[in-house]
């Protein structure tokens, strides 16, 4: 029986990972992305062969309560986070390269505006339905205390 390792969807466009286990490959992800990555971030493999990334359960760091936000406070919150976003993402390429590729143009601008605008309605979406099934006992949910 082959091991059931799963590939990244981005395999069957950009080539196989470069990397001999999919959950090292997730781990270099995230050091690309996080300016400072958990200390007990890792991979393995099972015994059966999958391959799993390890890291800390719970770092208690300090959230923030997003639902208790104003909508000024919520919107600044928003471009900080943006920010933190773009800054990992140019961590992760060559932004010269990045620049050249996309151009003057304020197309990717745009098209990134538009995706940012249907993710969040359509995670609205899956959220009443999370709410509406939980409501209706067909989801369990557990409170975490702290």
């Amino acid at each position: 029986m082959p091991s059931p390792k799963r590939a990244s969807v981005l395999e069957a466009y950009a080539g196989k990972s470069i990397y001999p286990n999919h959950g090292q490959r997730v781990v270099n992800g995230i050091r690309l992305t996080q300016s400072a990555s958990d200390i007990f971030l890792g991979w393995m493999a099972g015994k059966l062969g999958r391959h799993f990334y390890v890291r800390q359960l719970k770092d208690v760091k300090v959230g923030i309560l997003v639902d208790l936000l104003g909508p000024g406070v919520m919107a600044q919150y928003a471009e900080i986070c943006g920010w933190a976003l773009a800054r990992a993402h140019a961590r992760s390429g060559s932004p010269a390269q990045i620049s050249g590729y996309l151009g003057k143009s304020d197309s990717f601008d745009k098209a990134i505006a538009a995706f940012a605008i249907a993710y969040a309605d359509q995670s609205e979406r899956d959220h009443a339905v999370l709410k509406k099934a939980v409501r209706a006992g067909r989801v369990d949910v557990v409170m975490d205390p702290g």
